[in-house]
């Protein structure tokens, strides 16, 4: 028991997807769907600064990206490898998709759908963490 518990410390600690650069992603993605609340409770449509939000959000996710791709070709494996491809390819499509729905809804229900994406983000990236991290059988 105290050996499958060190394993899993080890291996979190090791996760290419978890730390400061994730952080940071949700962090953002959070101020950016308050921004976005407070939009939407105030009648206002998506504005200038919810989209850079928007944009800066998808570096830092696209960064993200590119750091577990290069664990990945360093060798690294993740626990569940279908779970992660699965929640990378959601995680990096999330702010597109906000984006492009909130443009065409330029009314206070568009700042409510960049708000209610951006509160999604955070729960995929923990769930991308928890995915590297599983050992699996």
């Amino acid at each position: 028991m105290n050996d499958t518990v060190s394993t899993t410390v080890a291996a979190a600690a090791g996760s290419p997807v978890d730390g400061p650069l994730a952080t940071v992603a949700i962090v953002i993605s959070l101020a950016v769907a308050l921004w976005a609340l407070v939009a939407a409770v105030r009648h206002r449509p998506p504005d200038r600064i919810q989209f850079l939000g928007l944009a800066v959000l998808e570096v830092a996710l696209l960064a993200l990206t590119v750091v577990a791709l290069v664990a990945l070709g360093g060798g690294e494996r993740p626990g569940e490898p279908g779970a992660f491809f699965g929640y990378l390819a959601t995680l990096v499509c999330l702010p597109p998709l906000a984006w492009v729905l909130a443009r065409m809804e330029p009314t206070r229900w568009g700042s409510g759908i960049v708000c209610a994406i951006c509160l999604v983000t955070p729960v995929v990236a923990v769930r991308l963490q928890q995915t590297w991290e599983a050992l699996g059988g």
